[in-house]
C-alpha cells in the first residue's frame, strides 16, 4: 500500500453505509441496562458512545469501566466526561464481579478512565477487580485495557501480578497526531509500557489498538504497526474514528473496508498473532475471540493455550 496524504476537511464527508451498526434496542439490551444501572456501574460502551453497544449488549457482553466516570485527561477523540476525579470506590470490584456473574460471562473486559491524580494511576483497583472476578467466577478470563499509568513500571507490576489473561493499552494514533489526539500522553511512553508488560509476564498476550480517519497516512499506520511488533505486542485492533460530538476532533476521512482488510493482512505478515481490523472495530470488540478459550473459560488455561498457539504460528521454542 502506498501512502496517501489526506487534507483536513472543514466538514466530514457523509457517513457511508458500511458504518451502520445495530440500534441499541431489544430485551437483552434492556436487561443489561437495568443490571448496570442497579449496580451503579459504568461501561465504556455508554460513556464513550461506542457504536457497537446495540450489538454487544444484545449478545450480553459489555466492557466495564472502573475508577469512576470522570477522566483527568482531555483527549480530543474521547466522549468520556472530563474534570475533577471521583473518590475511588473500593466496592466497585465486587459489583463488577456481580455483573459478570449475572451476565454469565466466561471472558470479561475491564477498562478505566485516566486517574493521573493517583500515584499508581489506579493500578491497585485493576488488580483488585481481576482477583475479585476470579474469586466470584472461577475460570473466568479477564482482559484489562489500562491507561499508561504515566509510565510507572511499578503500577504495571501491580496489574501484571494479578495475572490478567490479556493486557491491553491503546496507542490510538500515529506519533505526528499525538498532541491533538492524546493530550497528556506520549507515544514512546505507551510503547515502553507495552514492552514492559510483556517482559513482566512473557506468557500473557499484550494488545494495542489504533483509530483511523484522523489525518494519518497509511505509511504512518504501517510504521506504528511495526513499532508495536518490535515492542512485543501480540494482538492488534484497528477501527474507524467516529466523532462523538461537534466539540471533538473532526473526521478527516472514512476509511473503506478494503483498506482495513489490507491492514489486517499486513498485520499478520508482520507477525501479530491476532488482528481485528474493520470500520466498526473497537479495542474490546470480539475480545474473547483473540485468544484460545479452554473448557474452564480462562485463567492459566488461557495462557497455556496462547503459548501453544504462538509456538505453532511462529515456530518458536
Amino acid at each position: 500500500m502506498s501512502a496517501t496524504l489526506v487534507s483536513i476537511a472543514s466538514t466530514p464527508p457523509p457517513r457511508p453505509a458500511w458504518l451502520r451498526a445495530p440500534a441499541p434496542v431489544g430485551q437483552n439490551y434492556r436487561d443489561l441496562k437495568t443490571l448496570i444501572d442497579s449496580l451503579g456501574l459504568h461501561t465504556v460502551c455508554e460513556s464513550a458512545a461506542c457504536p457497537n453497544v446495540g450489538e454487544c449488549w444484545n449478545h450480553r457482553t459489555a466492557t466495564f469501566m472502573i475508577l469512576g466516570n470522570v477522566c483527568t485527561r482531555r483527549c480530543g477523540f474521547c466522549a468520556v466526561q472530563k474534570g475533577a476525579p471521583l473518590a475511588v470506590d473500593y466496592d466497585e470490584p465486587r459489583r463488577v464481579a456481580e455483573a459478570v456473574a449475572a451476565m454469565g460471562l466466561r471472558f470479561a473486559v475491564i477498562t478505566s478512565v485516566n486517574r493521573d491524580d493517583r500515584a499508581d494511576g489506579g493500578a491497585e483497583l485493576f488488580a483488585l477487580t481481576i482477583r475479585t472476578i476470579r474469586d466470584r467466577i472461577p475460570g473466568c478470563g479477564v482482559e484489562v485495557l489500562v491507561p499508561d499509568f504515566q509510565g510507572s513500571h511499578a503500577a504495571m507490576d501491580t496489574v501484571m501480578a494479578a495475572a490478567p489473561d490479556v493486557l491491553n493499552h491503546n496507542t490510538e494514533t500515529v506519533p505526528r497526531l499525538y498532541r491533538q489526539v492524546r493530550l497528556g500522553a506520549r507515544y514512546e511512553r505507551s510503547l515502553d509500557m507495552l514492552a514492559y508488560a510483556k517482559s513482566a509476564s512473557p506468557q500473557t498476550p499484550v494488545k494495542s489498538g489504533l483509530m483511523l480517519g484522523l489525518g494519518e497516512t497509511i505509511d504512518e499506520v504501517l510504521a506504528v504497526m511495526r513499532d508495536l511488533r518490535a515492542h512485543t505486542v501480540d494482538i492488534l485492533t484497528i477501527g474507524q474514528y467516529l466523532r462523538p460530538s461537534p466539540k471533538h476532533l473532526p473526521i478527516v476521512r472514512y476509511v473503506p473496508p478494503a483498506e482495513f482488510e489490507d491492514l489486517r493482512r499486513a498485520g499478520y505478515e508482520m507477525g501479530f498473532a491476532h488482528v481485528e481490523s474493520g470500520p466498526l472495530v473497537r479495542s474490546s470488540y470480539h475480545a474473547a475471540d483473540s485468544i484460545p478459550v479452554g473448557q474452564d473459560g480462562g485463567g492459566a488455561d488461557h495462557r497455556t493455550l496462547w503459548s501453544a498457539a504462538c509456538e505453532e504460528r511462529w515456530q518458536v521454542t
